[in-house]
This record gives structure tokens, C-alpha cells and sequence, in this order.
């Protein structure tokens, strides 16, 4: 049987589909995100504490580099293949670069009930992974228009504005924050929290990807037909990716839960950060395109197909 939070997921979109009145407030929404972020920093934080040492800078170097070479080796797969315009190829290679938090919390607590092994870092790949997709494909749509004088400038100032909005985003604060927190405070600081938040860890994803099925849902549609290239690309390139994060994660010699959490991650798509930053970046991009692939069709495959998959590779690579 699959993690019980996948259930979940499959119980609001299949309510979604079937089209229910079925919905989570958004305050509630809002709540259970901010706390599912720092719950898994914090997580993060607790591991890191008094094992600081233990951190393999050429490592985190070279998750770095991961997120900077994915993007950049999707976009001429989608100009040529999908045959998406240069605007919005660059648009969605920023999205399949960039990571998806959702993923992430569905990872990890596969990762706590298969009692895999974990890097004390790990955690930090989420951070280190979501914003080198966003800052190396504004840069090449700034070279790219390089010869459009106005629309250069335009993008240069947008960058910068959306580079200090990605830093400071929500998710970043929360999780950076939440790493910070744990790391220095420990198991024995966060004693008092640990009911509610670590305890209630599970209970937290449940409802936050029961919000997910209902949202997915209302992306999917009517599944726009005209769009089949993109619906195919979306439904298949997690899996490659996957094998991306795989590699990587066993050329490190990381141990066996810390390369599935990075075949998760490297198989997933944005669809908060990239977003935001793309629709402030390069306003012409149709980000209802980007948003019908990563969270419509990817993060779906993903949770119900993909990371059981993904673990069954990664058990086999390490075994």
C-alpha cells in the first residue's frame, strides 16, 4: 500500500473531478502550508544539530549545479520537441528546474515510515534546488533579447526585484528559518513544539495535499487536447529527471534516503516559486501553461506513480 497522505491526494481529486463542493478555506490553506514548511525545516535543523561538521561543501556544490543544469538542458528539448515558443520553453524549463515543496513533504515521510538513511543536509537540497532554475533562466531570456534594448531593461529590472522576492519568499524564510532554529536549539529545544508540530507532522501533509487533489483537479479541467505535446512532455520527463537525481545522488555516495529525496526533487516541478517569479520576470510567458504541466500533470504522477518507482530504483542502485 502506498504512504496513507497519498490517499489523501487521491481523495481530492477525485473528488475535484467529480466535481463536489468539497473545500478546504484558504485561511486553513495558508495555515497548513506555513506550518508544513517550517515543520520541515526545523526537521532539518534537529538532524544538522551537532553534526555541523559533517557537512560536505563540495557536495551542496554540486546539488547547486544540478538545478542550473536541468533547465538548461530542457529548454531546447521543449523548443524543438514540444515546439513551445522561446518565451514560454524558457518559462516551463524554469518550473522543471525549480522544485516543488509538495513533493518534498511527500518524500520525506516516505522516507520516516521506509526508515531510510538520511544525510544530515538533506533537507537543505529543497533550498538549494529551487532558486538556481528561476536565476539561470532569466538570465538567459535577458541574453536572448539581448538585440530588444527596451525589453532588456525591463527584464533586468524585474530580475533583480524578483530575485530579492525569491530570497525572501515565504517558503524560503520558513525553511531556512525553521533549519536555523532546529539546528541550534536541537531535539532537546524543540521539546515543547514537538507534539504539535513533528508529532502532527503527517496529519498536516494529509490535509495539505488533500487542498492539492481538489486544485489539481480544477487545472486538469477541460484537459486542453491542442496542448498534447506539453501533456506528454509533463507526464514523461519526471521520470528522466528522476534518473538525474539518481546519478548525481550516487556519484556522491550519498546514502539510499537522501538520493530518493533528490530523485524526488529532481523529478519535480514548481508551482509556487517559479511562478510568482516568472509572472513578475517575463509577464508574456503563459504561466497557465506552466501551471497545467507542473501541477496539473507532473506533481499527480509524481505522488501516485512516480516516488514509489523512484524508491524502488534507488533500493536497487544502493543494495
Amino acid at each position: 500500500m502506498p504512504d496513507i497522505v497519498i490517499a489523501f491526494f487521491a481523495l481530492g481529486l477525485l473528488a475535484g473531478l467529480v466535481k463536489s463542493d468539497l473545500k478546504v478555506p484558504p485561511a486553513i490553506y495558508e495555515t497548513l502550508s506555513i506550518l508544513l514548511m517550517l515543520t520541515l525545516g526545523l526537521k532539518g535543523g534537529m538532524a544538522l544539530h551537532g553534526h555541523t561538521q559533517e557537512l560536505v561543501i563540495s557536495e551542496l556544490f554540486a546539488i547547486i549545479a544540478l538545478g542550473f543544469i536541468i533547465p538548461l538542458a530542457l529548454f531546447p528539448l521543449l523548443t524543438q520537441l514540444v515546439r513551445l515558443n522561446r518565451t514560454d520553453a524558457i518559462s516551463i524549463a524554469a518550473h522543471y528546474g525549480s522544485v516543488s515543496a509538495g513533493t518534498f513533504a511527500v518524500v520525506m515521510a516516505m522516507v520516516d515510515q521506509s526508515n531510510l538513511s538520511l544525510r544530515p543536509e538533506t533537507t537543505l537540497y529543497l533550498v538549494l534546488l529551487e532558486l538556481p532554475a528561476i536565476i539561470i533562466m532569466l538570465w538567459l531570456h535577458r541574453y536572448l533579447s539581448a538585440k530588444q534594448p527596451a525589453s532588456a531593461g525591463e527584464v533586468e529590472h524585474g530580475q533583480s526585484s524578483v530575485l530579492h522576492e525569491a530570497l525572501t519568499s515565504r517558503g524560503v524564510i520558513l525553511l531556512v528559518g525553521g533549519v536555523v532554529i532546529g539546528w541550534l536549539y536541537g531535539p532537546t529545544g524543540l521539546e515543547p513544539l514537538a507534539p504539535v508540530l513533528l508529532g502532527g507532522f503527517k496529519t498536516l501533509l494529509a490535509l495539505f495535499l488533500l487542498e492539492m487533489g481538489l486544485v489539481t483537479a480544477k487545472v486538469c479541467l477541460p484537459l486542453p487536447l491542442n496542448q498534447w505535446r506539453l501533456v506528454i512532455f509533463a507526464a514523461t520527463i519526471p521520470f528522466a529527471l528522476a534518473w538525474c537525481g539518481i546519478a548525481v545522488g550516487v556519484w556522491l555516495a550519498l546514502p539510499a534516503g537522501s538520493i530518493f529525496v533528490l530523485a524526488g526533487l529532481s523529478a519535480s516541478a514548481s508551482y509556487i516559486a517559479a511562478p510568482a517569479a516568472i509572472r513578475a520576470a517575463i509577464p508574456q510567458a503563459n504561466i497557465g501553461l506552466a501551471m497545467l504541466a507542473s501541477l496539473g500533470i507532473t506533481f499527480p504522477i509524481n505522488v501516485l506513480i512516480g516516488l514509489p518507482l523512484y524508491q524502488h530504483w534507488v533500493m536497487l542502485m544502493t543494495a
